[in-house]
């Protein structure tokens, strides 16, 4: 089992944050996170998602109008925000991922396979996301994820044209321990879970 200050770092003191504080993230942090997380599983290895780690302040000032008015402030002082995206078109890559049986990908081929491939990326590309989160964690970032955003102006403006959606966006930095709200309940593990 891992220490008590890695569970403290990755689930029981760590907050979703609501404002940051003016520290730099590296382009090596980005880096060491991405290469901690694409480690995780995801279903067949085909690692559908998509990581659009916006910086500078144009980059933000993009996704402004797609923000809901909540959102805006602790978005834009974010050092980093990320688009946590998928790809529908992810199978096309599996022959190359998932080699020891490529013909698996054609399952995925076709309009009339489209709704099960979409639903596919998103449950995996999630799981990514989820992952992308930990990963900061782990090496020491902070988390805002959110989805109180416009999908389809996110996805008109930075990704026309493609195969690639949003799902959430993660605000990564150091968070302001000034901002963050009262912890909320849980539910306990009777009313979430089931033995059989």
């Amino acid at each position: 089992m891992i220490s008590s200050d890695a569970l403290d770092q990755l689930f029981l003191k760590a907050r979703s944050q609501n404002g940051w504080l003016n520290k730099a993230v590296s382009d090596e942090q980005l880096h060491q996170l991405y290469a901690l997380m694409k480690w995780a599983p995801t279903s067949a290895n085909s690692q559908p998602g998509r990581f659009l780690f916006l910086r500078s302040a144009e980059a933000k000032e993009k996704l402004r109008p797609a923000l809901s008015p909540s959102n805006v402030d602790k978005t834009m002082s974010a050092p980093v925000v990320a688009i946590v995206a998928h790809d529908i078109d992810f199978h096309e890559r599996l022959p190359e991922f998932f080699p020891h049986n490529p013909a698996f990908a054609d399952m995925f081929r076709g309009d009339e396979k489209r709704a099960m491939r979409e639903g596919f990326a998103f449950r995996n590309g999630s799981l990514q996301g989820a992952y992308l989160m930990m990963a900061a964690r782990s090496i020491g970032l902070d988390c805002g994820p959110m989805s109180g955003f416009d999908q389809a102006k996110v996805d008109a403006v930075f990704f026309p044209g493609s195969t690639l959606r949003s799902n959430f966006l993660c605000n990564l930095g150091y968070g302001d321990p000034a901002k963050v709200m009262e912890r909320l309940p849980r539910m306990p593990f009777e009313q979430a879970c089931q033995l059989l």
